[in-house]
């Protein structure tokens, strides 16, 4: 997102932005008066290093077994506990409740300075098109029932859209379901159901150029959400059926299959497939992750990102479009989805230096998180496993994932909660800036 030009901010942007710089000295200030230069770094070097000692035991809590990794997690909880022991028994225990006060205060003062206006980060909508024939396809035991609890096929069938229940004692193509509806003139195409679905369908979508809706009857729906669209209420979707605008955003595509959120390669992928993963979760997790992230068990990846090679990364992440800056896993959300770019973000803590080295992103090849046009992962072995969207797949090395800017036409109602504007990257040059009122110099 392009910052306005410092003659057009708002005064009290500035403010703020001194504010922060205020708030920075006061908490500076207190530990120093307190306890003197020697103290203050005293307190420093005893916060930093529970820290660190605290990230290695949860580390060696992941990458170790029986009696030893529970040892390294009391380690992990004994570690900040210790170092809250020495500040009380130090006096200084108010001091640096203080300091931590005034330093929140800092960031969240920092957050309303940076923050650029929300029209800034809107997608561009567009008038809605007017169709004839709409054909939905719905999940009714995706998001726990929700296709039946809230009545969506009846609501939608009122509307004068064509329902095809994903019901059945076996599993249904919804591919082939898609394709025949627009065989058949279908001009809009639409899912009430999980992520992988509406991945599929949207896929379909885009390939002739129809207008999809989204219907949030999933667990997550991730894309609704970062869409703007209230996962609580499914209903609220199907509004776009008579009073509706149309978004172009894009597509991220694997190998040839869309997917509409994210693709995960590495740990997570490899955990997934495991067969006992559905019956157990947090076991398998457990029981798997040491040989994983020490590269005893798993194929050695090699992803290319954006002409940067990473060579043996624990984990890679692929989504459509990049997510916030603070969040690594795919969690968050995505403020706009028509930026034409992927997000990347390649994890490796073989070590437990690398593990730590996270901390201050400090390792190059421990943390990289970049927007691509492509991103190619390898491996030493023909297929590798991969979380499309959420499904479990293999797929023959290697992998390509590259973006379609604006192949999709999303019909939105035009009333909805909307995407909250991202939390701004704490950037102290901008921040500077601001509160002095001048660019600063190159």
């Amino acid at each position: 997102m392009t910052a306005i030009p410092l003659e057009e901010v708002p005064q009290d942007r500035r403010w703020w932005a001194r504010a922060t710089f205020a708030a920075v000295v006061c908490a500076a200030l207190v530990p120093l008066a307190a306890a003197g230069l020697a103290g203050t770094v005293a307190l420093l070097l005893a916060g930093f290093g529970g820290m660190v000692v605290a990230v290695a035991g949860f580390y060696w809590f992941l990458v170790s077994r029986g009696f030893l990794r529970w040892c390294a997690l009391a380690l992990a909880a004994i570690a900040p506990l210790v170092v809250l022991f020495l500040f009380v028994r130090a006096g200084l225990l108010l001091e640096v409740i203080i300091t931590l006060a005034l330093l929140l205060v800092a960031v969240l003062c920092a957050r309303v300075a940076l923050r650029e206006p929300r029209e800034a980060s809107a997608t561009t909508e567009y008038p809605a098109p007017t169709w004839k024939h709409a054909f939905l396809v719905m999940n009714p035991r995706s998001g726990g029932g929700k296709v039946v609890k809230f009545g969506l096929q009846r609501k939608a069938e009122d509307l004068g859209a064509e329902v095809a229940l994903l019901e059945g004692p076996g599993p249904v193509d919804v591919d082939a379901l898609a394709r025949q509806a627009v065989e058949r003139g279908a001009d809009l195409l639409g899912v009430a159901g999980g992520d992988g679905t509406q991945a599929l369908v949207a896929g379909i979508a885009a390939e002739h150029n129809l207008p999809f809706l989204v219907i949030s009857a999933g667990t997550r729906n991730h894309f609704a959400l970062d869409l703007g669209l209230d996962r609580e209420d499914p209903t609220g979707c199907l509004d776009a059926l008579r009073d509706g605008v149309e978004l172009h955003v894009d597509l991220g595509k694997i190998n040839g299959r869309t997917f509409v959120n994210n693709s995960s390669f590495g740990v997570y992928a490899e955990v997934v497939q495991s067969p006992e993963y559905r019956a157990d979760k947090a076991g398998t997790v457990l029981e798997m992750l040491p040989d994983l992230i020490k590269g005893d068990k798993g194929a050695r990846l090699h992803a290319q990102v954006d002409g940067v090679t990473v060579d043996g990364p624990q984990a890679v992440l692929v989504s459509n479009g990049p997510y916030g800056s603070h969040d690594l896993a795919g969690l968050g959300r995505r403020t706009r989805l028509d930026r034409g770019v992927l997000g990347a973000v390649a994890l490796s803590a073989a070590t437990t230096s690398e593990a730590v080295g996270l901390l201050r992103r400090a390792s190059k090849r421990g943390l990289v998180q970049r927007t691509a046009a492509e991103v190619v992962v390898d491996a030493d072995v023909p297929q590798i496993p991969v979380g499309v969207d959420g499904e479990a797949l293999l797929m023959s090395t290697p992998v390509r994932c590259s973006i379609d800017p604006g192949a999709l036409r999303v019909l939105v109602p035009r009333n909805r909660p909307g995407v909250p504007p991202a939390q701004p990257a704490l950037d102290l040059v901008r921040l500077r800036e601001l509160a002095l009122g001048h660019r600063a110099a190159a």
